[in-house]
């Protein structure tokens, strides 16, 4: 089954103003090629006219990931955590639920799918704590899921309270490397010994791979996810980091 398969909440678009910026852009240098046409020939349409298409195809490659690749990403991360069932999972940056939810639907009553966020619309369109609870509710998994507006640099939350501790593509709206640092470390200190980590974004893993083995926890990995998780190209790739806190 594929991983747009049997969704039935709606996730929005990560950092809207993206897509919005390619496709506006394209029909910016569409009108200034055709108008180029009428006046000086396709020589003088030429230009504008691949920089809209360029801009069309990375507004859909972007479009791709938000949709339906970091669904994909997502399946296969949390199919390897291989959850039993029984455990409490966290969500740093949870947005309207798209990796939260995943997991509460891999959980049975004894667990539970915990998500913290700032509910920052630039962040994700739409996103708001009611629009993750009707998501919850549609997809059937409310009485697993309990959010928090709460900010990862300092969560509210006891150490060692946590058996598995995702985030995805949520760190590097931390503007200062500092607070990237501290986030992964509160996400360390939630963690109970021998949980698991799984963190996937698109800048400053290296970093986040440092800060966890200056952390001590082992198994410390950074994989590239492949085309499927490109935000417009490959210069922009989805890295997944994982890591397992010693027992």
């Amino acid at each position: 089954m594929s991983a747009r398969a049997g969704r039935k909440g709606t996730y929005g678009i990560d950092a809207p103003y993206v897509p919005f910026g390619y496709f506006a852009g394209a029909l910016i240098a569409l009108v200034f090629g055709i108008v180029f046409l009428v006046t000086d020939g396709i020589g003088g349409a030429l230009a504008p006219l691949i920089i809209a298409v360029v801009l069309v195809v990375l507004g859909g490659t972007y479009l791709h990931a938000t949709r339906r690749g970091k669904f994909e990403i997502w399946s296969d991360a949390l199919n390897d955590l291989a959850l039993g069932g029984d455990e409490r999972v966290l969500d740093l940056g949870c947005g309207r639920g798209a990796v939260l939810l995943a997991a509460a639907r891999r959980l049975g009553p004894g667990g539970k799918a915990v998500g913290v966020d700032l509910w920052r619309g630039v962040d994700q369109s739409g996103n708001a704590a009611e629009v993750t609870e009707r998501n919850a509710a549609a997809e059937g998994v409310a009485d697993r899921v309990e959010l928090h507006t709460a900010d990862m640099t300092d969560l509210p939350f006891p150490d060692a309270s946590f058996d598995v501790v995702v985030s995805s593509l949520a760190i590097h709206n931390i503007k200062a490397e500092a607070g990237r640092a501290q986030a992964i470390r509160e996400a360390v200190r939630v963690l109970k010994p021998g949980g698991r980590l799984a963190i996937a974004d698109i800048t400053a893993t290296s970093a986040y791979r440092r800060t966890l083995l200056e952390e001590s926890m082992s198994g410390v990995t950074v994989r590239d996810q492949g085309w499927r998780g490109w935000w417009s190209g490959p210069w922009m790739p989805t890295k997944l980091v994982t890591a397992t806190k010693p027992s």
